[in-house]
Order: C-alpha cells, then sequence, then structure tokens
C-alpha cells in the first residue's frame, strides 16, 4: 500500500486528529458492553502517546442522522476509554465548537480528548468541504484509524484528508495487510468460507475471489440459491429466484477453473426462526416444503472441516445458519471450532462472522478478526477504500 503509516510522520508535539472507530454497542443505561473496538486502537493511541503528540479523537456513535440525540452521546465512551488506558481522557461536548476549541487548547503532550459524536452534524455524512475543513483546523496532522468506516466517504473519514498530512493508523494498517495478504499473496491452498443470508450480498465478493481461492465453502441462506442451482427444491428456505442462473454460472467457473466446490449435503430445517422451534436434520436433497434449511447439518460440517484442514490460508465472512438462535447455532460453532484449530492463517471478515467468534470461540485463536463488516467486504470485492485512497501518498 503506497500510503503514509503513523510511524512515517514526525507527530512530536503535534496535534492529530485521529479518526477512530467507537461505535461500540451499550446496554439500557449507556455503558459499554463490548470493548473490542476500543481496544483495537490502543497501539496507535500508546503510539502517539509515546512521542509526545496531542490527540483528538473523532467517531461516531449509532445513526443520529444529523440530530443531536443524547442517548447516542461519546460521553460513556470516553469514560470507558479512560478506564482502560488508565490515564485522562477529556470529553468535548461539541465537534467542532467552543467547547472542543477549549478541550483542545488546553492539551498537553500526551493528552487525549474525545470529541462529541460527528453524526451529530448532517455535514459529516454528506463530506461537506467546509465541515471537513472545520474539522482539519482543530488540528496539525490526520489519522485514519477506524478501518470499520473507511468505506465510507464522509466528511471525517475523506474530506478532512484533503486539508492536513495524512496516514493510516495502525490498527487500519493491519486490517488492510490482513486481507491485502488474502488477494495477493496467500499461504496456499487458500480456501473462502462464503455464509450468511444473500446470494447478492456477497456476489461481488464471489467473483472477486473465485480467480484466487483453491477452494469455495458456501453455507447460510446464500447457500439455498445454489441449491436450487443444482436443481433441488429447498421448501420455505431464503430464496434469490432471480441468482440461480447466477449461481449456475458461478458452479460451471469453479468447475472450469479446477476450483473445489462444497455446497451444504444436509440441511438444519425448521418451521420457523425460533429458540422453540422443533428441528429436523435432513439430506440437501429432501428439504421439506413446509420448512426453512436454516442451518448447515453434521455431514456439511464433517466436509466442510476436511477442506478446512488442510489448507494454508483460510479466509472466513459469514455465519453458517441463523447462529442467533439456539437450535440453528451447531454449524457455525463447529467451524469456529475447526478453523480455529486448522494450523493455518485464518482470517476472518467482520460483522456477524466477528460476532460468532466471540460467542463460540477466542478470538486470539485467529491470525486476524476484522473489526469492519462491510470495509472488509468491500476490500474483499477488489473496491478501493474512500478513506484509505484519501490518505497521503508515501
Amino acid at each position: 500500500m503506497k500510503k503514509k503509516m503513523l510511524r512515517d510522520i514526525d507527530v512530536a508535539g503535534k496535534r492529530v486528529l485521529v479518526r477512530v472507530d467507537y461505535n461500540v454497542p451499550q446496554d439500557e443505561r449507556g455503558a459499554v458492553t463490548d470493548t473490542s473496538r476500543i481496544r483495537e486502537t490502543l497501539p496507535t493511541l500508546h503510539h502517539l502517546r509515546e512521542a509526545g503528540a496531542r490527540i483528538i479523537l473523532v467517531s461516531h456513535l449509532g445513526r443520529p442522522d444529523g440530530k443531536v440525540v443524547p442517548t447516542l452521546s461519546l460521553e460513556p465512551v470516553a469514560k470507558e476509554l479512560q478506564a482502560i488506558l488508565g490515564a485522562p481522557v477529556a470529553f468535548a461536548r461539541d465537534t467542532i465548537g467552543p467547547d472542543a476549541s477549549a478541550k483542545i487548547a488546553a492539551l498537553g503532550p500526551g493528552d487525549i480528548v474525545l470529541l462529541e459524536n460527528v453524526r451529530f452534524h448532517p455535514e459529516e455524512e454528506a463530506n461537506d468541504p467546509t465541515f471537513a475543513r472545520s474539522l482539519a483546523g482543530l488540528a496539525d496532522v490526520y489519522v485514519n484509524d477506524a478501518f470499520g468506516t473507511a468505506h465510507r466517504a464522509h466528511a471525517s473519514t475523506a474530506g478532512v484528508a484533503a486539508y492536513l498530512p495524512s496516514a493510516a493508523g495502525m490498527l487500519m494498517e493491519r486490517e488492510i495487510a490482513a486481507l491485502g495478504r488474502v488477494l495477493e499473496s496467500p499461504k496456499r491452498p487458500l480456501v473462502a468460507i462464503v455464509g450468511g443470508a444473500k446470494v447478492s450480498s456477497k456476489l461481488a465478493v464471489l467473483k472477486n475471489l473465485l480467480p484466487r481461492v483453491d477452494a469455495l465453502l458456501i453455507g447460510g441462506g446464500m447457500a439455498c440459491t445454489f441449491l436450487k442451482a443444482k436443481g433441488l427444491e429447498v421448501g420455505r428456505s431464503l430464496l434469490e429466484e432471480e441468482l440461480v442462473p447466477t449461481a449456475r454460472e458461478l458452479m460451471d467457473r469453479t468447475t472450469r477453473d479446477g476450483v473445489r466446490l462444497d455446497l451444504p449435503v444436509d440441511a438444519v430445517c425448521a418451521d420457523r426462526i425460533d429458540d422453540a422451534a422443533r428441528s429436523v436434520t435432513v439430506d440437501a436433497a429432501r428439504i421439506p416444503p413446509d420448512m426453512m434449511a436454516l442451518d448447515i447439518g453434521p455431514a456439511s460440517v464433517a466436509r466442510f472441516t476436511n477442506t478446512i484442514t488442510g489448507a494454508g490460508t483460510i479466509l472466513w465472512n459469514g455465519p453458517m445458519g441463523v447462529f442467533e438462535r439456539r437450535p440453528f447455532a451447531g454449524g457455525t460453532r463447529a467451524i469456529a471450532r475447526a478453523v480455529a484449530e486448522s494450523g493455518a492463517i485464518t482470517i476472518v471478515g467482520g460483522g456477524d462472522t466477528a460476532a460468532a467468534i466471540e460467542q463460540f470461540s477466542d478470538p486470539a485463536r485467529f491470525t486476524h478478526v476484522s473489526t469492519g463488516g462491510g470495509a472488509s467486504l468491500e476490500l474483499l470485492e477488489g473496491r478501493t477504500l474512500p478513506g484509505v485512497d484519501a490518505l497521503s501518498e508515501t
């Protein structure tokens, strides 16, 4: 990547505006319930503090739609960051305004202030140049460490970089390096596990991965469209009928290109998505007409695990079923175990897959678990991320 990294720039004594992704889950009292996104930024913060930078953090939280929503204030996040760091973190009650200016002016070397939710301003998501220039006016240097929002061309993720020297933070660098390695120089064999609900949401990923992978495993609701393309009936399962011809074309490509394709050979089915639903496991060719396939079955797990075991690199994006419901969690749990125990380089795409890893395994057992769902998908699609593209060239 021909972009400047944090270690490439001099930040000593400078005001550094850092875009972080502190869009963290909270309980009804506003307390942060998962601190992983905060902790992922610690290497960047430690580097800046040790260099004597004056650190200005900017983030969004939720979707306030350009309005001030008190329940989406970042103040509880500032308190959580302070507790994790063991060092004071000031909180500014505006993003650009008198309180932000005063708190920034009071910063000493190594000090930190977190600005209020940047999406309280409608100009943020509009990537308004005047707003971006105002943000830039708060600092001397810009660092983007928010991979989770790097696919958004917003004022704080892309626009501000037009007005300041800029660089990628350490989390951003790790994310791009890990996902880039899969696309450019993976240890072979490269096995891609793609799941989730719909083919349409992963179609671009599948097309970009097919020329690169040695094996492709497809699970989740999207597998039903492929089963239909094989001529099988899928009952009341999620089906994108209009994409059946596309699925057939992708299957033909795997045959032509010598890519191993594993589809489910059995399925856990039920008539409704519910923890109390009565489930049955059937052959993939015998899905009952009044039921939905909601997870892969044990024969599919065995087939997938056999392919996973011989992998050099594994990319996993998308769960194998409706893992949030107990009767349909077995497939995703088993694949998480198989990937963790594979001995391969393991890269997990963000979103639901990362949540499944948190639930069924230990993220530390995987080489890299991405913090960005949409961003990781777009990178795997081969698309340029605006938040990366805007950064200064080396």
